[in-house]
């Protein structure tokens, strides 16, 4: 099971270019900030999870819309993508939404690689785990997208997938989430944890706005 998770940041810092070329630069992470879902990359985070190569510039991280290429370059402070819309119907929509506000915020789709087996993550006492849970400290860009202005219910929302490649479809599975089984194994111990409890609601809230901004899109 893979566990696809979705961030955006307050700072709306996504620049078009003026020439007719299509190219873009922003911020799609910023370190040391909680996001709206209560987690914090920290400086490095990406160190060993970004690929040389393009990624897949999505709308709305839908694999059924691209809307462009961008590469990923990881600084002190922050996780700078740079790149260029695709000369398609969808890239010159998405490049002119974003150049008049409607539509210029950026989240980041990424996989944590600095999360512990699940059952050693659930022994552990509140204090720990939520450390654990709360601070990013590695993991593996999958894709960024532009989103549409205020989309507050995106950060946080978890995709459990299936991916063959990048750009590949996203295929929810029946497994269980990590904060399902977290939660699961509470329940099983007696023991009452309601940040767990807060956090799942939040990610189902989040899934199920998600899912009704992507069947408009799809």
């Amino acid at each position: 099971m893979t566990e696809i998770e979705f961030r955006i940041f307050d700072t709306v810092d996504l620049r078009v270019g003026e020439d007719e070329d299509g190219t873009f630069e922003g911020v799609a992470c910023q370190y040391g900030k909680k996001d709206s879902y209560g987690t914090t990359f920290h400086p490095g985070a990406f160190r060993r999870g970004i690929d040389k190569g393009s990624y897949a510039y999505l709308w709305m991280h839908s694999p059924f819309t691209p809307i462009g290429t961008f590469r990923a370059d990881e600084q002190p402070t922050l996780l700078h993508i740079g790149g260029r819309y695709d000369d398609t119907t969808d890239g010159r929509d998405k490049r002119a939404m974003a150049r008049s506000g409607s539509a210029r915020e950026l989240s980041v789709g990424f996989v944590r690689t600095d999360l512990p087996e699940w059952k050693k993550l659930a022994e552990m006492n509140d204090e720990d785990r939520a450390d654990v849970l709360e601070n990013i400290r590695s993991a593996r860009l999958i894709e960024v997208s532009q989103i549409t202005a205020r989309m507050a219910a995106v950060p946080g929302a978890k995709l459990k997938t299936v991916r063959s490649a990048l750009g590949a479809l996203y295929t929810e599975t029946g497994e269980p989430s990590l904060a399902e089984r977290l939660a699961e194994y509470d329940r099983e111990h007696r023991r009452d944890t309601a940040l767990l409890h807060e956090r799942e609601q939040a990610r189902r809230r989040a899934l199920a706005r998600l899912r009704l901004v992507g069947s408009t899109v799809l």
